[in-house]
């Protein structure tokens, strides 16, 4: 099959659709280790930017192994998933873990398979912390930025979602929620329980439109 690569992030097929696969941690403002798995998203932004403009792509298929990363950095990559103009489809195919669950429900159609999880939590800062009133305003405002963000691009309700990220009784270190593949469905973030087959024809139909 006649494919063009396009860097390491995707492949246009002969058929038009792109695929592009956010995997491992996302990788923002700083480097990480070279042993680490990223999405490095100054890459990421200039693929999706020519992807809008490509005329030879007809619609792009997300792949999605993460678990999370930089927060900004990931926000600014949904940013851009929700705003192209192309039919899109994401495939949760092992984890999508904090900043994950925006990129996740950013495009047209969502899926997770069966075994795959998203995981909501609070916002981390890793390094010193000031423990002050502005500091955790500055924490608050994040978090509702991501909340506003994924209510308003699938059907989870914001308070909802607050409920999940607070919750205590799950993760044994931290605040949060696991939801495992068809959990996700039932809490409105994810829209459909399939697999790459499922995720291919929903695509093809969006194009088809």
């Amino acid at each position: 099959m006649e494919k063009e690569e396009i860097k390491e992030y995707g492949m246009v097929e002969s058929h038009g659709i792109q695929i592009i696969s956010i995997i491992g941690e996302i990788e923002g403002h700083d480097c990480l280790s070279q042993n680490s798995k990223t999405t490095k998203y100054e890459h990421l932004l200039p693929l999706l930017a020519k992807s809008e403009q490509d005329e030879k792509i007809k619609g792009i298929l997300f792949l999605i192994n993460t678990v999370g990363g930089d927060v900004s950095c990931g926000l600014a990559l949904a940013e851009m998933i929700a705003t192209l103009s192309k039919p899109t489809v994401s495939l949760i195919i092992g984890d999508s873990h904090s900043i994950g669950v925006p990129l996740a429900v950013a495009t047209d159609y969502s899926f997770i398979v069966p075994s795959a999880t998203m995981i909501i939590h609070p916002v981390r800062m890793s390094g010193m912390v000031l423990g002050t009133p502005q500091t955790y305003s500055q924490f608050q405002q994040i978090q509702d930025r991501i909340l506003n963000f994924i209510s308003s691009h699938s059907q989870a309700d914001k308070k909802k979602l607050e409920e999940l990220m607070m919750n205590t009784s799950m993760l044994s270190r931290d605040l949060g929620t696991v939801l495992v593949g068809k959990e996700a469905v039932v809490n409105g973030l994810i829209q459909e329980v399939g697999g790459i087959n499922r995720a291919y024809d929903k695509l093809n139909a969006l194009i088809e439109k």
